[in-house]
Parts: C-alpha cells; sequence; structure tokens
C-alpha cells in the first residue's frame, strides 16, 4: 500500500512501452469462431465490439505457437501468412482507440490430438483425458523448436501489429505444466527444484523478449495454484514469480489459477453447465461426463474478486506491475483493487454479457455487470463464444 491516492482506474496507464487509454484489459476467452484456424469476419467483429466499449486493451486468445501446440483444429496458429488477416484484426481494434495484444502459448497435454490430427508435448509421459492418449515427455530438441516457435510467433504478432504478447504460463498448457510438481517428474534440468521447472517457462519469456521490438510490451499469464492435490499452490508459486520479476523479462504479469487438464471450473467459479457441456461433445465424450463430470468440474460458489485473497500475497512480494483477475463485475472491485495496489484489472465473462461494461463503469459507478455466473457461455466455445443470455442460438 502506497500513501499517494490510488490512480484513476479510467485515465491512461502505461504498459511497458505502451500507454493504454485506462487500465482495463479483455482478459483471453477462447473466442471459438476460427474454423480451421481461420481469421474470420466473427473474430474481429468479437474483438471490435470489446474496443468500442472501452477497454483499454483486448486480448486474443488462444493464439498456438505452432499446429501440434493447438488446443484442436480449430485454433489460429500464429504463421506468417497469417499476417495479412491478423492485420485486419489489429486494425479494427486500433480504429476504436484500444490496444490489442496476442496470447501465445502451446496446448501441450490440454491439445486434442484427435483433432489436431497429430501428438503434443508434455513433460512427462502420462495419460492425457483432452488428448485421449498417453503424451509423451518432451525431448531437449523439441523444447528447443518451441523455444523457436515462440520466437516465431512473435515476429508474427508484431509484423500483423499487436501491441503486446501474453505468454500463456497458467491452465497446464505446457509452459504451466513444467512448473507443476504432479505434472513434471523429470530429472533433467528442467526437473526437481523449482529453479529447474521454472527453468523452460523462464527460457520462453527471455526468447519472446529478446524477439520483440522495442515498441511491443510482453505480460504473462501465470498460475498461482493448479487447484489439484499435488499442485502447483503459492509456497512454490511465489518463489517462482520472484525468479520471473529477477529476470527482468515481462512488463506485467496476470495472476490466475486452475487446470484445463484436471480442474476445469477453479478459474470460473459458480454454475457448472454439466448438462450443456455434455450436449456439446460427441456422444461418447457425453457419455463418459455423466461420470467424470463432477470430478473434472467440480462446483466452487462464485465471489466477486475470487483470486483477490491469493493475489495479495503476490502484490506484498513483488514490484512488478500486476494485473488482477477473476470475477470483477463491479466499479467498486476496480477501486478496490487499484487502492491495494493493483495497476490493472482484466475481465472476461462480464464483457460477454456487456461488452461496453467498461464505458458503463466509468459513467455509471454504481452499476453492476449483468452477468448471473451461470457458466452457460463455456460449453458455446465449440460454436462461438457468447453469453447465452443475450445470444442463444448457434451462429452459421
Amino acid at each position: 500500500m502506497s500513501d499517494r491516492p490510488p490512480p484513476d482506474p479510467f485515465a491512461p496507464a502505461r504498459l511497458g512501452p505502451l500507454t493504454l487509454r485506462n487500465r482495463t484489459i479483455k482478459a483471453a476467452t477462447f473466442e471459438g469462431v476460427m474454423r480451421n484456424g481461420a481469421v474470420s469476419d466473427e473474430l474481429i467483429e468479437f474483438h471490435r465490439r470489446v474496443a468500442a466499449g472501452g477497454v483499454g486493451m483486448t486480448t486474443v486468445a488462444y493464439c498456438a505457437v505452432s499446429r501440434d501446440g493447438r488446443v484442436q483444429r480449430h485454433t489460429l496458429v500464429m504463421e506468417p501468412e497469417r499476417v495479412p488477416d491478423l492485420t485486419r484484426l489489429t486494425e479494427a481494434v486500433h480504429s476504436e482507440g484500444a490496444a490489442i495484444q496476442a496470447q501465445l502459448g502451446h496446448a501441450g497435454l490440454v491439445a486434442n490430438t484427435r483433432s489436431n490430427g497429430m501428438p503434443t508435448l508434455a513433460p512427462s509421459t502420462r495419460f492425457s483425458a483432452p488428448a485421449m492418449a498417453r503424451v509423451r515427455g518432451a525431448t531437449p530438441e523439441q523444447l528447443d523448436r518451441v523455444v523457436d516457435d515462440f520466437a516465431t510467433a512473435t515476429r508474427v504478432a508484431a509484423d500483423s501489429g499487436f501491441d503486446s504478447v501474453e505468454v500463456h504460463l497458467g491452465h497446464n498448457y505446457l509452459l504451466s505444466s513444467f512448473m507443476s510438481p504432479n505434472l513434471n517428474r523429470r530429472t533433467d534440468r528442467y526437473g526437481g527444484s523449482l529453479e529447474n521447472r521454472s527453468a523452460f517457462p523462464r527460457r520462453v519469456l527471455a526468447k519472446v523478449r529478446e524477439t520483440a521490438p522495442d515498441h511491443m510490451a510482453v505480460t504473462a499469464k501465470f498460475n498461482m495454484a493448479d487447484g489439484v492435490d499435488a499442485g502447483l499452490w503459492l509456497d512454490e508459486s511465489l518463489p517462482i514469480a520472484q525468479m520471473i520479476e529477477a529476470d527482468g523479462h515481462l512488463d506485467a504479469l496476470q495472476l490466475t489459477g486452475g487446470s484445463s487438464l484436471l480442474n476445469g471450473m477453479y478459474f470460473f467459479r459458480g454454475d457448472v453447465p454439466l448438462k450443456e457441456f455434455r450436449a456439446s461433445q460427441p456422444a461418447v465424450v457425453g457419455f463418459g461426463l455423466r461420470f467424470y463430470g463432477p470430478k473434472l468440474f467440480p462446483h466452487y460458489p462464485f465471489e466477486e474478486g475470487f483470486f483477490l485473497p491469493f493475489a495479495r500475497q503476490f502484490r506484498d512480494e513483488l514490484k512488478m506491475p500486476l494485473v488482477l483477475l477473476g470475477g470483477i463485475n463491479r466499479r467498486d472491485t476496480v477501486d478496490q483493487a487499484m487502492a491495494e495496489g493493483f495497476e490493472f484489472v482484466a475481465m472476461a465473462r462480464a464483457l460477454l454479457r456487456e461488452p461496453d461494461l467498461v464505458n458503463r463503469m466509468q459513467s455509471e459507478p454504481r452499476h453492476e455487470g449483468l452477468c448471473v455466473h451461470c457458466n452457460k457461455c463455456l460449453p458455446t466455445i465449440y460454436t462461438g463464444t457468447r453469453c447465452v443470455l443475450v445470444d442463444p442460438t448457434v451462429p452459421t
């Protein structure tokens, strides 16, 4: 806490080399409208709409750094041939006065290998339900290639006019899984101690920073806790964050938690739409969810600003800019984050319900976001991510 008054969340703010028009960020939300990885008009409109709604910066998710790093075959890959279409996307957002960043990642154990038609990578060999297969631990040579892929993706983002890149260090995607003690059982220089388990993600951050031009910000989405037994928790994630800060490659760190591999509700909170999830899946997967769904999608009651208690621990230990994420629907939560020393706030589901929520928070400080935390938006990622209370239809 500082003796200085907290900053106005709706005034311009610095993020590394950038000046954002305010301190709000549209967090990465898989948009579900990139058929076969194409930059569609629907994707452009998705981000133009939230830019027009007032956010300082919007985040495109999920931008795979390679074809084997896709979540599934309809995931955008940051390849040079995508630059012209990606440029249309960044120009549309810039025309509304907002900045735009690309979330870069490799899905690792979260990749659907049957959909992708190719194997994926993991820190250690194990079975993956999303992959529907046993995934082999990556060789050092394969990891060298992943580092190069992140560099290529960063160059594509820069050439396409993105203002920032966000490296995905969360949710047990590949880089996150290296830091997790229950997923990383390696015995080489990338396994064992905290320094070793964080070495590969930190190597990627260094490469991205080295590759990014001076005018581009570099941020990361970082798991504070995996939300699973024997997974990463604060006693290890805090020291890793301190190592990342000491490396000096990031302009900000967005704090998250949970596992897309083992606990899909830890970073959502609220109702669990299992019926809708089952209906969105092939018959055999839907049948399996009848039995395993409650374990994969446990219920956590929604609380406004639900990651704040964990995030405070990081704010106390770190000096670098931090982005507060998790259940932010009210202006007083934003003001509290500023008062507690967070530089930015990030929102996702609330902006699906109200793309103009940031403008409304500024003009109507007592307005509370209309999201009811039903989470029925989650299964729509397969047909175009949306709030079903606003648009119940399936896009064509």
